[in-house]
């Protein structure tokens, strides 16, 4: 006798809506960048197909390597400082009533700014005149000037990140505490456990799960970031800021290559790919030792 439950094929219409919308936001605009991708456009209806020849010129562009490096360390960064911030800051907030919830409303506040926004904010924040990173700096001795240095426009565009986005891992984190059943910490308190031993072998093995979903949501928005850097520094100054998102735009709109430009989208596309897929099988295989 079999044991499965019956499928009501029904669940599917409600489904649909979504599919459908799906294919005309994702799926069909995808397959129109592959078919530029293997393609010449000499004019309005001029077409030549060139097979793999824009995928081989983009691979072996210097200038797509060094955005690339330049993305990568920034991403890793980005994850190096605000995966311990935000763990810290987590673990500092109230854990009930009214000062935690005015806490965890504070620390969303930076999440609701919008991206061009916050990109505004730092570039005045950033000024020796009149901001007050910059003109702190600058009274400290420090030869501070993120339009002019790359190193300080790189640092900038770094601590803009870590501003605006720790909070999601703050919350995440705080969420995951929040789960923890109190019996743990009444056993930890029977054995004498220090509060550092109660961190390392109960809070940070039942958030690591949590921690593992903040990783694939700070990577994808870290290795796609492109309107604060662009109102902040232009990418500059020369290629300092300048990202794999910001070097695409430039591609397509600014020098209209469409071919290359597609090429250099699929391959971006799949190096994303790449990564959540390894990110979602850690995610599945820590989610299988809880269990």
């Amino acid at each position: 006798m079999s044991t499965r439950k019956p499928v009501n094929p029904r669940g599917w219409w409600f489904v649909a809506p979504v599919l459908v919308s799906v294919a005309f936001s994702a799926i069909i605009p995808l397959m129109t960048v592959v078919n530029y991708s293997v393609q010449d456009i000499l004019g309005p209806s001029q077409r030549v197909f060139v097979g793999m020849e824009w995928f081989k010129e983009v691979l072996r562009d210097p200038d797509l390597h060094a955005t690339l490096l330049r993305q990568i360390v920034f991403s890793l960064a980005v994850l190096a400082l605000e995966l311990p911030l935000g763990v810290g800051v987590a673990l500092l907030l109230p854990a009930q009533g009214w000062r935690s919830s005015l806490a965890l409303v504070i620390c969303a506040l930076p999440l609701l700014i919008p991206f061009n926004v916050v990109g505004t904010i730092w570039q005045i924040f950033g000024r020796t005149d009149i901001g007050l990173l910059g003109h702190t700096l600058v009274l400290l001795g420090i030869d501070y000037n993120y339009a002019q240095n790359p190193l300080d426009a790189w640092l900038t565009v770094l601590l803009m990140d870590v501003w605006h986005w720790t909070a999601l891992v703050a919350l995440l984190a705080f969420a995951a505490l929040r789960a923890i059943p109190q019996a743990y910490y009444h056993a930890a308190a029977i054995d004498g456990a220090s509060r550092w031993a109660v961190f390392r072998h109960i809070e940070l093995p039942k958030m690591r799960p949590v921690l593992l979903i903040a990783v694939l949501l700070r990577f994808m928005d870290s290795f796609m970031i492109y309107t604060e850097p662009f109102v902040l520094t232009g990418g500059g100054p020369g290629t300092a800021t300048t990202f794999l998102s910001q070097s695409l735009t430039q591609k397509a709109v600014g020098q209209f290559d469409l071919g290359p430009a597609a090429a250099f989208s699929l391959v971006y596309f799949l190096v994303i790919l790449l990564v959540c897929f390894v990110l979602n099988n850690a995610m599945r295989d820590a989610g299988k030792e809880d269990a």
